[in-house]
């Protein structure tokens, strides 16, 4: 079986490389939004230079959604990580969406604000507080029964 999964949220920590490193060899590919903050923030800066804040990111938000609802369209399973350090809004948007559209969604984060995330993870297929959790289902996914 060859899935396709998309990962989101949180850039301040290696979770991605763990995941992608433990799902090697088992067939699986992974897409995620651009994890560069800076490069991320001048996405629409190619239409041309701003001098209200407020428009510079307007015109980055939608390259980027535009990359990302592609990527979202695209997977067969979405991972989505808060962190505790930062708020992730483009992260729990990224959950809304796959929600809106029936796209099965993993949450990874901790315990601490599980309250906070109350509803994203009502929403989600599991929760998970590890990247090694999500490994294991997504290679259980794809394993030959």
């Amino acid at each position: 079986m060859k899935l396709n999964v998309y990962l989101s949220g949180e850039i301040h920590t290696d979770w991605r490389e763990q995941i992608i490193a433990g799902c090697k060899g088992s067939g699986i590919t992974f897409s995620s939004a651009v994890t560069n903050h800076e490069a991320s923030d001048a996405a629409g800066d190619v239409l041309g230079a701003e001098e209200n804040s407020f428009w510079r990111d307007h015109k980055s938000a939608k390259v980027n959604a535009m990359r990302i609802s592609t990527l979202i369209e695209q997977c067969d399973i979405a991972v989505i990580r808060f962190g505790d350090k930062y708020k992730q809004w483009n992260a729990a948007f990224d959950a809304g969406y796959c929600a809106a559209k029936g796209k099965p969604y993993i949450t990874l984060h901790g315990e601490e604000i599980i309250h906070p995330l109350k509803e994203v993870d009502a929403a989600a297929y599991a929760w998970a507080t590890t990247p090694d959790q999500v490994v294991e289902m997504l290679t259980y996914i794809v394993a030959e029964s």
